[in-house]
């Protein structure tokens, strides 16, 4: 149940978030080559793979995760859409030596770069799979979603917050670095940042109060052994009320690197 919430999470952000993911994606446009071979990093669910075929027509994307049951869920959703023939799935673990990959013209890494075991690392297999002139984009995030902000329960999510940040800390993700220097060091040029502060006001359509709920419902399993019994019961009462709330907002901040090799 945990990991279908997981592929939902990630497919209603990229509904959810449509303008935000749909930006990006012209920017690529605009910088790659006309008819770009694209790898995509740590695909997961495949909403990168699938925006990327979609709104570049030309483009042929491989997705690269180690998870199997996100690649069948990719592969599935490619074939309902009719992009099949543009979108190939490689099992790999990327904190390995990378698999063959062919010439690659852009080198795609959404929310995935924090997850490596050493980045740097992931960042000069990065350089060394693109063509020269190849465009390396790495998107991550500043702060995860938040939908609570202005009501009374805008405290609990907010400790919730502090608390996932820990976790994440302590499990050793990356969610702090400084990505345009890292990129810089792995030999790329001309890196480009743009930030991008994302807000939803409310009411949310039913998609985004289900957004909410499925995210807010992960935060909640996250912390069932960090959070006393009653701040649990709290997030429960939460979560089991989000459907059909009018006060629901988004807020995050995401910052995108473009760099060439």
């Amino acid at each position: 149940m945990a990991h279908n919430h997981m592929i939902e999470m990630l497919d209603l952000d990229a509904e959810v978030l449509h303008d935000y993911h749909s930006e990006v994606i012209a920017w690529v446009g605009r910088e790659a080559a006309g008819q770009p071979r694209i790898a995509d990093l740590g695909a997961g669910s495949g909403t990168g793979s699938l925006a990327l075929a979609r709104e570049l027509p030309g483009a042929r994307v491989t997705a690269l995760d180690v998870d199997p049951e996100m690649l069948a869920h990719l592969r599935a959703r490619a074939e309902a859409e009719g992009l099949g023939d543009r979108i190939g799935t490689v099992e790999a673990d990327l904190d390995q030596p990378w698999p063959g990959l062919g010439p690659i013209d852009v080198v795609w890494a959404a929310s995935s770069m924090h997850h490596m075991a050493d980045p740097a690392r992931a960042l000069a297999s990065a350089f060394g799979v693109l063509q020269p002139g190849g465009l390396l984009v790495v998107a991550e995030l500043d702060s995860f979603p938040r939908f609570l902000t202005g009501t009374p329960d805008e405290p609990v999510e907010d400790a919730g917050h502090v608390a996932m940040d820990k976790r994440r800390h302590e499990a050793g993700l990356h969610m702090h670095e400084n990505w345009g220097a890292l990129i810089s060091r792995a030999g790329f040029a001309e890196v480009t940042e743009r930030h991008f502060d994302i807000a939803l006001p409310a009411p949310l359509p039913p998609t985004g109060a289900r957004y909410a709920q499925v995210t807010l419902s992960r935060m909640r399993h996250g912390l069932e052994d960090r959070l006393p019994a009653a701040e649990l019961a709290t997030l429960d009462r939460i979560v089991t009320g989000l459907p059909g709330r009018t006060d629901l907002s988004v807020r995050t901040e995401r910052t995108v690197w473009l760099a060439r090799r």
